[in-house]
């Protein structure tokens, strides 16, 4: 079906163009002097009978007077010589032409451009209008500041059981293990999301971050940002105390972290 609506295309498009250039041609081929009163006569129905005004009307009158004006103004200056000076007045008698074509169709749209414009819905009143929200209401961020540990003795994991951390690793209940960030023997500290969906570790120095996605078993070593605070279950970072905290999805220019 699109093939065949393709092909129709440029068929409908000639069978348009096709009459306006035999127009135009029997125009520049007659006398300027039959030329003009069959114009003249085009111009007198669509000033002079109302009912030449229809739609239907107009635009073959318009396009009558569009594409005739040019082969009568080849038909003048053929009669003047086809000299230099019958081109310039050529040239002159279409621009005039034109210019008062254009006046004569918004003078033929002058209903048109009066007729109120429909909307769907009514406008709304005053005291609806300032009442009506006029952005997305913001979404305000609670986070969380994480409880930083020490990763040096058995800790409490929210999920159940402790976590043994020794030498640089960290081993969970359930037989998990995660290499701590920063050289092995460093002193790190830890910390668990609110349900203990992540794991974070730092180094002292706070420069090095290591985030651990339990449910999916993702992990993410981040360097310069710092764990800011969780919201929910979701960890929220910064790179100092001063700039704005971003969520990871933002840090790592992704969205599959939900």
């Amino acid at each position: 079906m699109r093939a065949l609506s393709v092909a129709w295309r440029p068929a409908a498009a000639w069978n348009t163009l096709w009459p306006a250039l035999a127009w135009l041609l029997s125009l520049a081929l007659l006398p300027w002097w039959l030329g003009l009163p069959l114009l003249l006569a085009l111009l007198a129905c669509a000033l002079l009978w109302p009912r030449w005004r229809a739609p239907g009307h107009v635009g073959l009158i318009r396009r009558g007077l569009r594409w005739g004006l040019p082969g009568l103004m080849f038909a003048l200056q053929r009669a003047l010589g086809g000299d230099a000076f019958a081109l310039g007045a050529a040239l002159l008698g279409l621009l005039s032409g034109y210019t008062l074509l254009a006046g004569l169709e918004a003078w033929l749209d002058r209903d048109r451009q009066r007729e109120p414009v429909s909307t769907s819905t009514p406008p709304l009143e005053w005291p609806e209008l300032a009442l009506a929200p006029v952005d997305p209401p913001a979404q305000i961020v609670e986070l969380q500041p994480p409880a930083w540990q020490l990763a040096g003795a058995d800790l409490p994991d929210p999920r159940g059981g402790t976590v043994s951390c020794g030498d640089g690793i960290c081993e969970f209940a359930n037989g998990g293990r995660i290499d701590l960030p920063g050289p092995a023997g460093a002193v790190a500290q830890v910390d668990f999301s609110p349900r203990g969906d992540w794991f974070a570790a730092c180094t002292a120095d706070r420069h090095r971050l290591l985030l651990w996605d339990r449910r999916r078993d993702r992990r993410f070593e981040l360097r310069g940002w710092q764990l800011c605070g969780w919201h929910h279950e979701q960890p929220w970072l910064s790179r100092g105390d001063e700039s704005a905290p971003l969520n990871l999805a933002a840090v790592l220019g992704s969205d599959d972290l939900d």
